[in-house]
């Protein structure tokens, strides 16, 4: 999964193998290898392409499916809670939780917009 997300992100953002290997400090040969699966690089090597990338370790490394760097993620609570990874905790929350957290919500901004007679 690294090898073919950091290729796909690499020509997403219209760098050469060149620049990256440049920019990380190795050989061309020896990016090469990162995007083919062959080498493995150093934990230091992820920091620093993710950020020649513009993407989070935790995308190249297969822990998230956002390839966009976390301050760039859609702060729109109502699509957000359509990502089904969601947990609270490290529990995972189920498609019949995030659909009660929905509701409470929409309710909560319903009762701002037209709040009660006092």
């Amino acid at each position: 999964m690294f090898a073919k997300r950091l290729k796909q992100l690499r020509k997403k953002r219209k760098l050469t193998m060149q620049e990256v290997a440049d920019y990380v400090g190795v050989a061309k040969s020896t990016y090469a290898g990162y995007e083919s699966g062959y080498r493995e690089p150093t934990l230091e090597s992820i920091q620093t392409i993710s950020r020649k990338l513009n993407t989070s370790a935790d995308y190249l490394l297969g822990l998230t499916n956002y390839p966009e760097p976390p301050g760039e993620l859609n702060h729109n609570a109502k699509e957000y809670l359509n990502f089904e990874q969601l947990h609270w905790d490290g529990i995972p929350l189920e498609k019949d939780d995030l659909d009660l957290i929905r509701i409470l919500l929409e309710r909560v901004l319903r009762d701002r917009q037209f709040p009660k007679d006092e």
